[in-house]
């Protein structure tokens, strides 16, 4: 597949760090998911996650959002340390977005339904609620399926809409878990650009993790390869292809982009 963006983002400022994650540890009983990790995010950035299967992609977006909370490390956000910090309030006041690999949507409310019930959590004003659901619907071409059930929407359809929702709170970071799985090939393009265009017209900061690799890496500026519960190698897509370290828990030596 060709590479969906035009350029990529290789040096970031140290002031602009938006987001890092510093030494943190999970572990469920006695098993280890994440040991002393560290991770960072610049503001304006797309960063890719790769790595097996229960390496711990998953456990770091839970960890960002609040839903488990580290048993060791500091979770920072614009430098504020935001580990004791609630879910709601890393939607509302840390404004992160979240994108799960499954569900994410009401399954007995139309689309539009959907958009307008969380609207009320996230957003106060009711004229600003209704001018953002409207937006959203146009902007990702859903018109014609705001009176159509989620449950009846296809696994593109459903994706822009647990999007739309993700959005509805203005999220300068998005974190998008396994966008691409179960996706036909012309619609994983179709989302690989919404993902770059926001980040190009809407400058938001976004974290994506997926097993279609070659997907990812086209449309991220930088990426990590975890093992063990830690980052092993992160660089851009060309170069981490070619780091031995990536190569041996991940990629082999055969992998290629195109």
């Amino acid at each position: 597949m060709a590479i969906i963006k035009k350029f990529r983002i290789k040096n970031f400022k140290k002031e602009e760090e938006l987001l890092r994650l510093e030494k943190i540890s999970v572990y469920f009983g006695k098993r280890k998911i994440l040991e002393d990790l560290n991770l960072s995010l610049n503001k304006g950035e797309i960063l890719g996650l790769l790595g097996p299967n229960g390496v711990g992609k998953s456990t770091i977006f839970n960890i960002i959002i609040g839903l488990i909370k580290p048993n060791y490390g500091s979770i920072f956000i614009n430098s504020k340390n935001v580990n004791d910090d609630p879910i709601y309030q890393r939607t509302k006041k840390n404004k992160i977005g979240y994108v799960p690999q499954y569900g994410g949507y009401f399954h007995d409310l139309t689309l539009k339904e959907n958009l307008k019930a969380i609207s009320e959590i996230v957003i106060d004003d009711k004229k600003i609620r209704d001018e953002r659901v409207n937006l959203l619907i146009s902007k990702f071409e859903l018109d014609s399926l705001q009176n159509v059930k989620a449950d009846y929407l296809s696994g593109g359809q459903k994706k822009r809409l647990v999007i739309s929702i993700a959005l509805l709170s203005n999220p300068k970071i998005l974190l998008l878990d396994e966008p691409f799985a179960a996706l036909d090939i012309m619609t994983i393009k179709s989302l690989q650009q919404i993902i770059v265009d926001l980040q190009t017209q809407n400058n938001i900061s976004i974290i994506l993790c997926d097993h279609q690799a070659r997907d990812l890496l086209s449309c991220v500026d930088l990426a990590i390869v975890l093992s063990n519960g830690k980052v092993i190698a992160k660089d851009t897509p060309n170069n981490l292809i070619k780091n031995i370290d990536a190569q041996n828990a991940y990629f082999g030596d055969s992998f290629k982009i195109n």
